[in-house]
């Protein structure tokens, strides 16, 4: 009589569970780095459409702030999106515009400052919790990537 056993012994199961575990291991940080990465652009695209309306302003206005005194360019600001809260600073020749993380994306954070009197905008980055993400040295680019990498 012939034995036709079917199936898949211990030790070949316990086998490719410890592949599959060896995979997990380095495919989910790897993920995870990629969904980052990934909703970083929203801080960075929200906060150059609100420059453009910080700038529109401004060449309406002549000013940041109104002349009239009953309002500003951070009047016109968009509402927060879902993985950020925007914050709005001025003076009559200056803006800060910033982008706090929140959720998945807290400790990262993006500020632009802008002033009339210098050519040049300011990006600054202050990633500097969560996710094992660090800073640049010096802190002056926006940092889209683990290790300092800046846009």
């Amino acid at each position: 009589m012939k034995n036709t056993n079917k199936g898949f012994t211990l030790i070949e199961v316990m086998v490719t569970v410890a592949i599959l575990g060896i995979l997990a291991t380095i495919a989910y940080p790897s993920y995870t780095d990629y969904i980052t990465r990934g909703r970083i652009p929203e801080a960075l695209t929200e906060l150059a459409n609100r420059q453009v309306i910080a700038e529109q302003y401004f060449m309406d206005n002549r000013s940041y702030n109104s002349a009239t005194g009953t309002g500003n360019v951070c009047d016109l600001m968009p509402a927060n999106t879902k993985y950020f809260t925007y914050g709005c600073a001025n003076t009559a020749t200056t803006y800060t515009l910033t982008a706090t993380g929140i959720d998945s994306m807290a400790g990262f954070g993006y500020r632009f400052t802008s002033d009339i009197t210098d050519p040049l905008p300011h990006k600054s980055s202050n990633i500097t919790r969560g996710h094992g993400w660090t800073d640049p040295t010096p802190n002056t680019c926006w940092v889209i990537r683990k290790g300092g990498i800046c846009a």
